[in-house]
């Protein structure tokens, strides 16, 4: 008997890869572009968008390494395209398979409101959701030429880290600046073959299989690939049956939360961090608006802090998101800090500055440490955690071990005072999902808490500027929902989560001690001069503190409040560079200068 499982799946691939993604934006005009290149650092939106233009070609390299090309879009919609969906397509020579680590762009409209960022995996923008034909369109993108430091080869040695050394050699060739017809239904098709593609292949062969790989060799049966656009929705109708079959009763919960990780400090000067983290929010609030379901979560006030600072039009939209309960404040931490190298006094800063930051701006005060990606954790944080109010702790680095597994998904974390956190780690062992079958399937199998726990979390994005979750991910999870095969998936607050966890789980068991990292050794023993100057800052902070509490409790000295608490923030972010900065040097370190 002939095995006809490559032969279907193949097929597929190929038709979904060369055929159907074109075909979502098959119908395009390209887009009048001028353009306009900094010399030096960036500039305020406003003085962005009142730049000297001149005309731009597409193909034409751009953007010398951490500099900042201003980009003018301009066009009509064209009367054909008339009630229909019309996106602009902008690809500024994107390597889809590093997002968050090249280039990015922010995109505004006319009148300076941000709209969202573009991306190697999120490269359009929406113009009109229904157009009428003739509309003028005016886009701007601030598009950061930041250089690729990883690489298909990574942490090798590079000049162009350090905007002091880097070479003024343009990077990118952008590709396409087109005003194009969305294709809804050829877009739902391909988030159709992709789940089921990705799920035949975590199944057993058996029924279940062999139904959606007959599945798909009807649909493709039915797509003319001619007429993608034109034959999409009766591809779609024979994957009907196979899409609708319900998951089992026992199936694992998947808890996801829309993520995008942002290291505050790392390949990037901490200037450019405000402008990814500006990027971010943009993309994340606009999903938020054309989707029901979607949280997304974020962590750490310093970047609030610093889009409020610096993008208030961007802070403006997630004050509205976070009021909605679809924008969630995470962690209650000034930055997702290291926890080994810091004093305890800093550990502790870092949850009262962050709690003041969340229930002054939010009116709210996060119940949970978020910390997916610190570098190990010390056994004096369960105490430090429950001091403070917290009731549960996340993190995911753990799993990265080189040599033991850790035991555990779901557990109790007891401290060296004897304090204990309820504690889980995501069992699909990453904190940047794309919800990929391959994901969810790991999820459910390796989860050890199986026998009596019904699920685990799962942070849904592209992180450090790779633009967050994307529409394909939140169109992936509704199908997930509640499918034959898979795990159940569902956008869920941390919150909820943990409640449910602790509700199942009534004896957890007992993790005693340090978290250990087997994995980025020495990190925590090189660079000691950055290192040596933070623990200085700390040291000195305290200090400061003390004489200013005696001079206001002898004398009619006003205690700095203010000027101490900018001083402490610095510091806290500084936290970020004790891990960070070895895996390369960090470009615009931080200094603190007390006097």
């Amino acid at each position: 008997m002939h095995d006809d499982i490559p032969l279907t799946t193949g097929r597929a691939r190929r038709v979904l890869d060369e055929r159907i993604l074109p075909a979502v934006h098959a119908t395009s005009v390209p887009l009048e572009v001028a353009w306009h290149e900094l010399p030096g650092e960036p500039v305020p939106p406003a003085e962005g968008l009142a730049l000297d233009w001149t005309p731009y070609e597409v193909g034409t390299p751009w953007g010398a390494a951490w500099g900042t090309t201003w980009f003018r879009l301009t066009g009509t919609v064209p009367a054909a395209y008339a009630g229909q969906r019309v996106e602009a397509v902008v690809d500024l020579g994107f390597d889809k398979n590093m997002p968050g680590f090249q280039c990015e762009g922010l995109v505004y409209r006319a009148d300076g409101t941000p709209v969202k960022s573009i991306n190697p995996r999120n490269q359009w923008v929406l113009v009109t959701e229904r157009a009428e034909g003739g509309e003028t369109v005016e886009l701007f993108v601030e598009a950061a030429s930041n250089p690729v430091l990883l690489d298909y080869h990574p942490f090798l040695p590079t000049q162009e880290g350090d905007v002091q050394t880097s070479s003024s050699k343009r990077l990118y060739t952008s590709r396409r600046m087109d005003l194009a017809v969305f294709a809804s239904e050829v877009h739902e098709l391909s988030l159709d073959l992709e789940v089921l593609l990705e799920l035949q292949a975590q199944l057993p062969d058996g029924p279940r299989r062999m139904r959606i790989l007959q599945a798909l060799d009807d649909a493709l049966d039915r797509l003319d690939l001619q007429r993608i656009a034109e034959t999409a929705a009766d591809a779609r109708a024979a994957l009907v049956d196979v899409l609708a079959a319900p998951a089992e009763a026992s199936a694992h919960t998947v808890s996801a939360i829309g993520h995008a990780h942002i290291d505050s400090a790392w390949l990037w000067p901490v200037r450019e961090t405000i402008r990814k983290v500006a990027r971010t929010t943009s993309t994340m609030t606009e999903l938020i608006d054309q989707t029901d379901d979607f949280l997304y979560g974020m962590s750490s006030a310093q970047q609030y802090a610093w889009i409020k600072e610096h993008r208030p039009e961007v802070y403006a939209r997630v004050r509205d998101a976070v009021a909605a309960g679809r924008f969630l404040p995470l962690g209650g931490m000034w930055v997702e800090s290291d926890t080994v190298m810091p004093t305890g006094e800093s550990i502790v800063r870092q949850f009262s500055q962050g709690q003041r930051f969340f229930e002054r701006e939010f009116g709210i005060r996060p119940k949970g440490v978020w910390l997916p990606d610190s570098f190990g954790y010390s056994p004096a944080l369960p105490q430090l955690m429950r001091r403070a109010g917290f009731e549960w702790f996340f993190t995911q680095k753990i799993s990265w071990n080189q040599v033991n597994k850790f035991p555990h998904h779901t557990f109790l974390w007891e401290g060296i005072d004897g304090s204990r956190v309820f504690s889980h780690f995501p069992s699909m062992d990453t904190y940047n999902s794309r919800l990929s079958g391959e994901e969810i399937a790991k999820a459910s199998r390796q989860f050890r808490e199986n026998r009596l726990a019904s699920g685990s979390i799962a942070p849904v994005g592209w992180g450090d500027g790779g633009g967050g979750t994307t529409r394909e991910m939140t169109g992936t999870a509704a199908r997930l929902a509640d499918l034959e095969g898979s795990a159940k998936v569902r956008w869920e607050h941390p919150d909820a989560f943990f409640d449910r966890a602790k509700s199942e789980l009534v004896d957890p068991p007992v993790w005693v001690g340090e978290l250990y990292l087997e994995l980025h050794r020495a990190t925590l023993t090189s660079q000691h001069r950055t290192k040596q100057g933070n623990r200085r800052c700390e040291q000195l902070l305290l200090e400061a503190e003390l004489w200013a509490t005696t001079a206001a409790a002898r004398t009619d000295f006003a205690y700095p409040y203010d000027e101490l608490d900018a001083l402490w923030q610095q510091v806290l972010l500084q936290p970020d560079y004790y891990t960070h900065v070895d895996a390369h040097r960090t470009p615009g370190h931080l200094v603190c200068r007390l006097q």
